[in-house]
């Protein structure tokens, strides 16, 4: 029989299993040995050796393969056997972002059910385990806790603080029947420019390191500990695997470069601390080293992360990172398995993935060896949560199903308390702590947005949009922390969504919150650190010129150039993303929670956005912190800014409209206002923000289009989507300058609306005259381009 045959291949099986982590199998979670020693193998060790031996090819490769519960039933996953799912940033249950906590719980039971039903062949019924990004609490659900994102809590320098944050989270993920959560981040942001500098605790590696491995205790527990990965307990993942914090210009998912030993000392420094305190799983990171994909990058994900650091947990896929690798697509990359991937994440298209994976396998290209090894893996972390030995559906286990914990007052007052002590006062004029009974006038469309306040990876990806304070059902605005404040201390507030006061009315302060949009990943990412939106800057203004103090309390995800805001204020607070307590920033601004924290990143002084690591170029270090009592004022900020001035360039296709001297000098395109057909190319009107604002342009093989326009500068600024990535080579020409785009078009494919910048650094000699030319059929989405001036030496960027 095939499974007796496979149990006679047992004894075979225990040399390949037991060397799968650095050299022999770890301590399971019932052990007291430390993580990192070396045990002999033992019962616990034979049973995932017996189950592998049991299994089919086909089981065998399911439990790699990780789809996303917007592609998948229950139904699937009784058919294959998946040994995991995920639900990503816009993915609810029944296709529901806004589902009711309670449906959580019932599709996690329908997963555990679907895969522990019996097979018919006798082989063994291994339960699926659930991931999802629990980055800041469970915010993904309605009615969690939505702690501050990392940057707060690095800020806090509080890690008893942090590992309590993170058992909170893990409790709240137990109460839905989650197993597993992707999260620390454990990025050290080097430019803060980056879409997920909030992700990161700080730009100093040991501080990261520190507070990564503390939520990780929070999360898991303690190795040794009676509950680590028992009750009240997840699964955690440090991620990205490495060096995502360090990419060129920031850009997400891009290149990080230099002497290898010098970015280990960086972006690898918060690894081996959280892998000692027992770290489940790794997440590879979508970014290139060297020119090298993470995720296909043997040399890191197996050499230094297994064999030299030691990692003997699993190592699973960010998503369709395996994708990006080259010479692979979403659906076959046996380059990331050799690499010494365990989980492929592929959240749409795991059929072609499975399938395909299942013929490497066959066919040799993908040693079954290796297989075994990372489904070993998987098995062994299912092994340690307590998941293959008698375990009950989500909804019957420990915290499953006990509303009273999820977004607990016991919870949210650890939230609020970390609200409190992350906030940073940057300047102060006397006018904190709020006075009691002062009469206040809050004001800024971000007061009373609790979605604004606790950004992105709230409920959905984005956050913000649609989320209005009824998302929220529990949680508390900024503005109404400060009334409840103030009205315990015997003041008032008046709200204004801009300042405006009545006749008369002179209130004793004032409060203007203002700050980013919310954002998550490659949406986020910014050209330079100048805060464009001005509407807290006019108010302040407004309510200076009344002869009304103001507190500036700024909403970011990152420190940003704000000299004018901080010229104009007589206090500004750095309140980060607080998330849904937000009267926790009541009680700083009013003096209960002592100490303002600590800057764990440096203030820019300038706007440019080049990458700032120390004192050098800094307003204010990092480890700056001022005291209530401190009123030692500053002088006059400069409020020049180039990123401002618009660099005197000019449009040439805005608001869906080619500018006029730019279709009078483009002759031959043909294309009026980039519509129509004309040599091989088809451009239509399409809508990105209003009707037809933006063009898709689609080139038909070796076809070009040549555009010219009055002189605006020596760069031009792009904004762009790519669909699907380039099938032959394209390029951008001008003045007999030509630079190959390709790559970077494939890195652009699927990530939204993005800005490329090109400059004389890639495209030398640029003047009046651009083209862009394919030599395969490719689509490409535009809604502006613009000639502009850039700086001596400038880099190109997309």
């Amino acid at each position: 029989m095939r499974i007796s045959a496979r149990l006679m291949a047992a004894s075979a099986l225990a040399t390949l299993v037991s060397a799968c982590g650095a050299g022999a199998p770890v301590q399971t979670a019932t052990s007291a040995a430390p993580v990192g020693s070396v045990p002999a193998a033992g019962a616990q060790e034979q049973q995932i050796i017996d189950l592998i031996a049991q299994m089919s090819l086909e089981r065998k490769v399911a439990q790699l393969i990780q789809p996303d519960i917007a592609s998948i039933t229950p139904a699937d996953v009784e058919k294959y056997r998946f040994g995991s799912v995920l639900n990503g940033g816009n993915s609810g249950p029944y296709n529901n972002d806004f589902a009711p906590a309670e449906d959580w719980l019932k599709l996690a039971d329908e997963f555990w059910e679907a895969s522990t039903k019996p097979l018919a062949n006798g082989e063994p019924a291994i339960p699926t385990i659930w991931g999802t990004d629990a980055v800041h609490g469970h915010a993904n659900v309605i009615g969690a806790t939505i702690f501050p994102h990392n940057i707060a809590l690095g800020a806090t320098g509080e890690p008893d603080l942090i590992r309590r944050i993170g058992a909170a989270t893990a409790t709240e993920i137990e109460v839905t029947g989650i197993d597993w959560t992707f999260a620390p981040t454990v990025a050290v942001a080097r430019d803060d420019r980056w879409g997920r500098t909030y992700e990161s605790y700080s730009e100093d590696p040991a501080l990261v390191a520190q507070m990564g491995v503390a939520m990780v205790e929070g999360l898991q527990g303690k190795p040794g500990d009676e509950d680590f990965l028992g009750k009240g307990r997840v699964i955690a993942t440090a991620k990205h695997f490495f060096g995502d914090g360090g990419t060129a210009q920031g850009v997400d998912q891009g290149e990080v470069n230099g002497d290898i030993e010098d970015l280990k000392r960086i972006h690898v420094a918060p690894y081996p601390p959280a892998i000692d305190a027992g770290l489940g799983s790794v997440m590879a990171s979508f970014n290139s080293i060297n020119g090298k994909k993470m995720h296909g990058n043997k040399a890191l994900l197996t050499d230094l992360l297994r064999d030299e650091m030691g990692f003997d947990g699993l190592v699973v896929g960010d998503w369709n990172g395996h994708g990006q690798i080259k010479g692979c697509t979403n659906t076959d990359c046996p380059q990331a398995m050799l690499a010494g991937l365990d989980v492929y994440m592929v959240p749409e298209d795991w059929k072609g993935l499975y399938e395909t994976t299942l013929s490497q396998v066959k066919d040799g290209t993908i040693p079954e060896a290796r297989i075994d090894q990372a489904v070993a893996r998987v098995l062994r972390i299912k092994q340690r949560a307590g998941i293959l030995d008698g375990e009950v559906k989500p909804s019957m286990r420990p915290n499953g199903g006990d509303w009273s914990k999820l977004g607990s007052a016991e919870h949210r007052a650890i939230a609020r308390e970390a609200v409190a002590k992350s906030m940073v006062l940057l300047k102060n004029n006397g006018v904190l702590p709020i006075k009691a009974n002062a009469n206040i006038m809050v004001a800024g469309t971000a007061a009373d947005s609790i979605a604004q306040q606790a950004g992105g990876w709230t409920i959905t990806w984005q956050g913000g949009g649609e989320l209005t304070n009824k998302d929220f059902p529990g949680a508390t605005s900024i503005l109404a922390g400060i009334q409840d404040a103030a009205k315990s201390s015997g003041g008032s507030v008046d709200f204004s969504l801009y300042g405006v006061l009545a006749e008369g009315q002179q209130p004793d302060l004032g409060i203007v919150v203002f700050g980013e949009e919310p954002y998550a990943e490659f949406v986020g990412d910014r050209k330079d650190l100048a805060f464009r939106d001005e509407e807290g800057l006019k108010v302040l203004r407004t309510l200076k010129a009344a002869g009304v103090p103001t507190v500036a309390v700024f909403l970011s995800g990152r420190p940003m150039w704000v000299n004018r805001e901080l010229n104009v204020a007589d206090a500004f607070v750095a309140a980060w993303l607080p998330g849904s307590e937000g009267a926790g920033v009541a009680d700083f601004l009013y003096g209960k929670a002592g100490a303002s924290g600590a800057l764990s990143f440096s203030w820019p002084v300038s706007c440019e956005g080049n990458p700032l690591n120390g004192p050098e170029g800094a307003l204010f270090p990092v480890g700056f912190s001022r005291s209530m009592d401190n009123t030692t004022p500053f002088g006059a900020l400069s409020e020049d800014c180039s990123a401002l001035d618009g660099g005197g360039g000019s449009d040439w296709f805005t608001a869906g409209r080619l500018a006029e001297r730019v279709k009078a000098l483009s002759k031959g395109t043909e294309l009026p206002d980039l519509r129509g057909k004309a040599g091989g190319i088809v451009a239509r009107g399409i809508d990105r923000n209003t009707q037809e604002d933006a063009r898709q342009i689609d080139f038909g093989p070796g076809t070009a289009l040549d555009l010219s326009g009055p002189q605006g500068g020596n760069a031009y600024r792009i904004t762009y989507q790519v669909l699907q990535r380039p099938s032959g080579k394209v390029e951008l020409a001008s003045n007999g300058g030509t630079f190959d785009v390709s790559r970077e078009l494939l890195i652009a494919e699927g990530k939204g609306w993005r800005e490329m910048v090109i400059t004389e650094a890639c495209l030398a000699g640029i003047n009046n005259g651009l083209t862009i030319r394919s030599e395969a059929p490719f689509s490409i989405q535009i809604s502006a381009i613009a000639q502009e001036t850039a700086a001596d030496g400038a880099e190109c960027s997309f």
